[in-house]
């Protein structure tokens, strides 16, 4: 499916916003204008303050140009960004979305975090979100991960393969029961999940937090609803 170009916003965008071709905001038109969800978008068309918020980068990743805008190249070995906020934090239903392109290498790369920190003094959290993929030879599947109090699911499917090379748009939501996984607006599969909304945090793109299973390829957006969207309000649509 292709991908319409995306929103080219920066900050946190509300319901009245206007995108591209036009249209309004994907996603608000789903809601009555007094409860149109509050939305954030990360463009990466630069290397410092995504979105506004402090951003500090490792390693030498590029900009690129892209159908859809410059995007950020990472190269698989050390290259990330840290971003220091959660915009999913507090939420008690989601979408998390990205538009991106996995252009192959390592088996298993974690290119997309978001982490809960504790408060001083208390262990570190294992609360988070995460976009992983697997990599088999020329192609690559989706890992759309949550962990939380009472809660630790994984939505991975090795026999839905997508081509290397090539930009998608994958996200995850969750709508007060169940936990869903997509990849260019299709249902990968879903399960029942007791989610319990995320502290605040922050977030890494182009490995783990902790510096592992690096990236290789390019992210261009991301996009965080506190609300399940379906995937007719997807940003690619």
């Amino acid at each position: 499916m292709p991908l319409r170009p995306p929103l080219d916003r920066r900050a946190v965008l509300t319901g009245g916003a206007t995108g591209v071709l036009g249209l309004t905001l994907s996603g608000c038109a789903a809601f009555p204008a007094s409860s149109r969800p509050h939305q954030t978008v990360w463009t990466f068309d630069r290397l410092t303050d995504i979105g506004g918020v402090q951003t500090t980068v490792e390693g030498a990743p590029a900009l690129i140009d892209s159908p859809y805008g410059r995007a950020v190249r990472f190269d698989g070995v050390d290259d990330a960004l840290f971003i220091a906020e959660h915009p999913l934090a507090g939420a008690e239903t989601f979408t998390f979305e990205a538009i991106f392109r996995p252009d192959g290498g390592a088996f298993e790369q974690r290119w997309f975090h978001l982490a809960e920190e504790a408060p001083p003094g208390q262990p570190p959290s294992q609360t988070r979100f995460l976009f992983e993929i697997r990599v088999v030879q020329d192609r690559w599947y989706l890992d759309a991960f949550t962990r939380g109090p009472g809660y630790n699911h994984t939505l991975i499917f090795p026999e839905r393969l997508h081509p290397c090379g090539q930009w998608h748009h994958v996200a995850q939501t969750f709508d007060g029961t169940t936990y869903r996984a997509y990849v260019d607006g299709v249902l990968q599969g879903e399960a029942p999940l007791a989610f319990k909304p995320q502290g605040p945090g922050r977030a890494s793109v182009g490995c783990r937090i902790n510096r592992l299973n690096y990236f290789n390829g390019a992210v261009r957006q991301a996009r965080f609803t506190p609300a399940a969207l379906p995937p007719e309000r997807f940003t690619m649509r």
